[in-house]
């Protein structure tokens, strides 16, 4: 019954139908308490945690993740705690409670530094970085986002290397060092790039136009705009009114 239950939980998570991808998971974590290992309990009551998150159901999650830790630390599986761990971190980033994030945030952290887990290492230092952000911390953000970028690097993640210069470069901007700045979203941009991303790379190129207008750099600022109208023609798109707005008003005042 269990493995019936936890196939439609993944058919209903993949249409998007929350309800009843919780009421699946939910009968799979009935089902393996009885006849599962505690492993199989383990990944439903994730999968349920998970389930939870989604619909905003932060205090039904965070039960799910605890009993999830519990039946990890006993099996002293310092991986799979440390992925537990930035759930519950991530759950209450999504609360807007990033005070009872970071520390366990920094416990997966000091379990994930001696795996050598780069890929998650990456993606665990942009969540911080991205905490020091928000509250205007703009040299540990850098710190954090620098550490990122490293990891990164280490696995070839070019997403990560995408969305990590994007984000660094919108710490520098809002710190007031436009240079950087204008540096990660070039990076940025060439990385989106080479994903094939239009999506990300015209977000990329907004804030590159936005910084140049700051510049005065008229000229700078038409280029990135004009990509973005190339990049929505290549998609099939018009582009959007309020680029073609932009564009002719950076021309006129250029004229």
């Amino acid at each position: 019954m269990a493995e019936n239950d936890k196939h439609r939980a993944r058919i209903f998570l993949h249409r998007g139908d929350l309800v009843q991808a919780r009421a699946a998971w939910e009968a799979a974590v009935k089902d393996d308490r009885v006849t599962g290992t505690q492993r199989e309990l383990s990944n439903s009551l994730g999968n349920l945690g998970n389930a939870c998150a989604l619909a905003g159901d932060l205090e039904k999650a965070d039960a799910c993740y605890k009993e999830v830790l519990a039946i990890q630390r006993s099996e002293q599986d310092p991986h799979a705690i440390a992925h537990t761990l930035v759930n519950l971190g991530n759950l209450y980033v999504g609360a807007d409670r990033p005070e009872k994030a970071r520390p366990y945030y920094l416990e997966a952290l000091d379990l994930l530094k001696p795996l050598n887990d780069h890929r998650a290492l990456g993606i665990l230092y942009h969540n911080l970085a991205m905490e020091e952000g928000r509250q205007q911390h703009w040299d540990e953000a850098v710190q954090w986002f620098t550490r990122a970028l490293d990891s990164h690097r280490v696995v070839g993640n070019e997403e990560g290397l995408a969305g990590t210069s994007s984000q660094l470069g919108k710490i520098f901007l809002d710190s007031g060092r436009s240079v950087e700045a204008e540096r990660c979203f070039n990076n940025a941009s060439e990385h989106f790039i080479k994903l094939g991303n239009p999506v990300g790379e015209a977000a990329v190129l907004r804030e590159l136009a936005d910084l140049y207008e700051q510049r005065h750099d008229t000229i700078a600022a038409i280029r990135c705009v004009e990509r973005l109208h190339h990049l929505a023609l290549g998609t099939g798109r018009a582009p959007a009114a309020a680029d073609r707005e932009r564009l002719a008003r950076l021309r006129a005042a250029r004229s």
